[in-house]
């Protein structure tokens, strides 16, 4: 493994507290950036004090303003570029320097692949997980044509000057930017978004007013099964009302044949969360098919499934790799969702088990089995660290386990569990490589890391997936 930088350099938000610099917010100086940190912001030093600008590449020369003064760091925007990088690009969207999601569009494609690996470097470099300076880290896998992948949309509606907008939150505030295209979204995707914005501004649906805490439309979902080209239109209101509901299918009806499935989702009042706990069908099915691995999946309105079907079934292909199942293994699915992962290896495998909280994810995976003949592969709902206990207790014995958790890491219960459990074979797939590094401090006290295999998921963002595999020691 190669570090490009010393440990001192990384993490700097994490650092002792510097010497107090002299600065003003407003105040411009000449900046180096020297490297990237782990959100895309490119990082540089102003007498020894660590400034963080968003937008900025490393080799670049920029006069940087600072817009906010800390006891550790300063964070500044870009005034003006004196030097380009030449990995420097024109972003397709213009608003990709205003909302989250295209935070490393002016950055060309293999220096953003090279980034995801450096980001799995930095994680590491925080956290010291045992023998860390000696993990093979493989370049990431990236796409061929790294836009229009996102199979999934979910805009905030509101008004503007009376016009309906729908679109995302400018960083650091509750102000929708409208986005009437977006370069990194299935183009379905977008199609449909806009024609239910123009029918909402037709028929003069209430929409969500956050400060009055008024009106009922807050949010639309959108999700595309690529390999069916059948789309789920979800509206999530601010209560059980959904004013003009029968004008608004008689339209979606008409002219969006591709949308299959229309839902509602009630969350009241205001709220951090996109999803409240009611979800009820207004018209035609309840999920839409897809298909991964040559297997059918139905996907009901909140399962979990990958936002990438271009490489996901590359995700599960290196989570397989990993695991080098036998006929005799018994694996288990933790963070299961509707089974995407664990049907896709149940055929290697002897039995796969896997679990979810959430009970329509659980019910989808069961029904995905059956109508995919998979017979060795059954799930239940409920947290991993409570049920696999309960089929060791049953005298089930499990040989390999992969997980795939939340941006948050693994449970702490279920890290106890799993160093209880100790199975064989252990892969461990993970979408937020800073807790991925972090679980590896106590997964380590018994396993070894053969290796980390980085994919590119979400191009033209500093997110980073990795897939690492582990053995016991």
């Amino acid at each position: 493994m190669n570090y490009n930088h010393s440990n001192q350099n990384r993490n700097s938000r994490n650092r002792q507290p510097q010497p107090d610099v002299e600065v003003e917010e407003g105040q411009r100086f000449p900046l180096t950036i020297k490297r990237l940190g782990i959100n895309g912001e490119g990082i540089g030093y102003y007498k020894h004090k660590t400034v963080f600008i968003p937008g900025a590449l490393p080799d670049e020369v920029v006069v940087a303003e600072v817009t906010r003064i800390h006891a550790r760091y300063l964070d500044a925007k870009i005034h003006k570029i004196r030097t380009k990088s030449p990995n420097r690009v024109e972003p397709r969207d213009a608003y990709s320097g205003n909302v989250g999601g295209f935070e490393l569009e002016h950055l060309a494609y293999p220096a953003q692949l090279q980034f995801k690996r450096d980001v799995v470097v930095q994680s590491l470099e925080k956290y010291h997980p045992r023998g860390y300076m000696d993990y093979e880290l493989r370049p990431t896998i990236g796409m061929e044509d790294p836009y229009a992948y996102r199979n999934k949309a979910q805009f905030q509606i509101r008004k503007i000057d009376d016009k309906v907008v729908a679109g995302l939150y400018k960083e650091g505030t509750h102000e929708v930017v409208d986005l009437e295209t977006c370069s990194v979204q299935y183009p379905l995707t977008m199609t449909i978004m806009r024609a239910v914005v123009k029918m909402l501004q037709d028929l003069d649906v209430p929409i969500y007013d956050e400060e009055a805490e008024s009106g009922i439309v807050k949010t639309v979902v959108i999700r595309v099964a690529v390999s069916t080209q059948q789309a789920q239109l979800v509206f999530v209101t601010n209560s059980q009302k959904l004013p003009k509901k029968r004008e608004l299918l008689e339209r979606i009806e008409a002219e969006l044949p591709d949308v299959v499935s229309v839902m509602q989702n009630v969350n009241p009042g205001k709220t951090s969360l996109i999803w409240g706990e009611e979800t009820k069908p207004l018209a035609g099915k309840t999920y839409i098919e897809e298909y991964l691995n040559k297997l059918r999946f139905n996907l009901s309105a909140r399962a979990f499934l990958q936002l990438n079907p271009f490489m996901t079934e590359q995700l599960y292909a290196e989570g397989l790799k990993g695991l080098n199942l036998t006929a005799d293994d018994n694996v288990i699915d933790a963070y299961s969702g509707v089974g995407t992962i664990g049907l896709s290896i149940a055929s290697s495998a002897k039995e796969v088990r896997g679990m979810d909280t959430i009970a329509e994810s659980v019910d989808d995976a069961n029904q995905n089995a059956k109508q995919n003949g998979i017979q060795n592969a059954h799930y239940v709902a409920g947290k991993a660290e409570d049920v696999i206990p309960q089929w060791l207790a049953l005298g089930w014995e499990p040989t390999a386990l992969i997980v795939d958790p939340p941006r948050t890491g693994l449970d702490d219960t279920l890290l106890e569990t799993i160093l209880t459990t100790r199975p064989e074979k252990f892969v461990y797939i993970s979408c937020n490589p800073s807790t991925m590094a972090q679980d590896l401090v106590k997964l380590t006290e018994v396993y070894n890391v053969d290796y980390i295999q980085s994919v590119d998921m979400m191009p033209q963002t500093a997110r980073c997936e990795a897939v690492v595999r582990m053995h016991l020691r």
